[in-house]
């Protein structure tokens, strides 16, 4: 015959919760740390904008969501806001410089671009840009894009350090698209 004995189940003391609790914590954290770098590292990024050369479509210190998922699926397209790192003559041009730029996609590879008589042109078509701050003042090109690269211009022309000052981004530097405004509240919204 068998006999049942009573049992009784240990009783933890509070330092043992104590422990299990800070245990639990530290867990979560790193798991928290862990997906917020993967997601910053894989996903989708903030970024703020430190100069006025994107003005009016970006102001400065305007803050961004930038994603940087959609371009291994898909190419970018012309009138897309990048961000990308910064370019080999950009660097050998500006050492110290390594902050990563934003522009807008105006010639794509095997696209010939001038910009000339306050207009761009590409494939000698004049682009509409209902988004620049005021037509450029100045002369570019003609310039065939090369294959894997894209001619990119700040919004505003006439104050933007760009492409038709230091030459084409390689695909491999583009970051990603910003595609929302999150600050200021009063213009949070859509990039389009």
């Amino acid at each position: 015959m068998s006999r049942v004995q009573n049992q009784v189940p240990e009783q933890n003391s509070p330092q043992d919760n104590e422990g299990s609790w800070i245990g639990e914590l530290g867990r979560t954290i790193i798991l928290s740390v862990i997906l917020a770098l993967g997601i910053r590292t894989f996903v989708a990024e903030a970024r703020w904008i430190p100069s006025e050369s994107m003005v009016p479509t970006l102001q400065k210190y305007d803050k961004l969501i930038v994603d940087k998922v959609s371009y291994h699926f898909v190419e970018p397209e012309r009138g897309d806001i990048v961000v990308f790192s910064p370019t080999e003559t950009i660097k050998k041009d500006n050492p110290n410089l390594k902050d990563a730029f934003i522009k807008r996609i105006v010639g794509l590879p095997g696209d010939k671009v001038e910009v000339k008589g306050e207009r761009v042109y590409i494939n000698d078509r004049p682009l509409q840009e209902k988004y620049i701050e005021a037509p450029p003042q100045y002369q570019y090109g003609p310039v065939t894009v090369p294959p894997n690269s894209y001619l990119v211009l700040g919004d505003n022309r006439n104050n933007s350090y760009d492409s038709h000052f230091w030459g084409f981004v390689p695909r491999d530097n583009i970051i990603g698209r910003a595609i929302v405004r999150f600050w200021p509240l009063n213009r949070i919204g859509e990039l389009n």
